[in-house]
């Protein structure tokens, strides 16, 4: 039997575990601990604060009435002059391992694909994948996401 996955924007009663996923990712991808009340103000404050972005959560059915979180991903903006549009930059990818090569991650891409497309000033959707994270990579091309020719730097305070 397949288990039916849905897809759903982020409340505050999915604080807690959207931040535990995201502490999973960044020990399992970065080897980093993030202190727990930081991550958790931090999935807070954006879910509190839809300008800066917001949270989709899977959810799949683990029982007649019951349903279990299986991934998230968050999406925030970035102006886009050249375009006179925004793209939407998908981050916080994490799916739970039990549930990972299932296709939960394509469903979520699909519904940002289609949240994107209905919105008229959208321009695109971008990501950043570790350089050594080739699973993640290859599932990302898979879904017709290319490569760009810009490499990321930044400045952390």
């Amino acid at each position: 039997m397949t288990s039916t996955i849905t897809i759903r924007q982020a409340d505050t009663s999915d604080i807690s575990i959207i931040a535990q996923f995201n502490q999973a990712m960044a020990l399992e991808t970065e080897n980093k601990t993030l202190p727990t009340e930081t991550i958790q103000n931090g999935v807070a404050r954006m879910i509190e604060q839809p300008a800066m972005g917001f949270y989709l959560v899977a959810e799949i059915q683990v029982g007649d009435d019951k349903k279990e979180v299986c991934g998230c991903l968050g999406i925030t903006y970035e102006w886009s002059d050249w375009r006179n549009g925004l793209f939407w930059w998908i981050q916080s990818v994490f799916i739970d391992q039990k549930h990972r090569r299932k296709g939960v991650f394509g469903k979520l891409y699909q519904h940002v694909n289609a949240l994107a497309k209905e919105q008229p000033d959208t321009c695109g959707i971008r990501l950043y994948v570790e350089r050594e994270n080739t699973n993640a990579q290859k599932t990302y091309h898979a879904l017709g996401m290319i490569e760009t020719e810009y490499n990321l730097l930044e400045v952390e305070f």
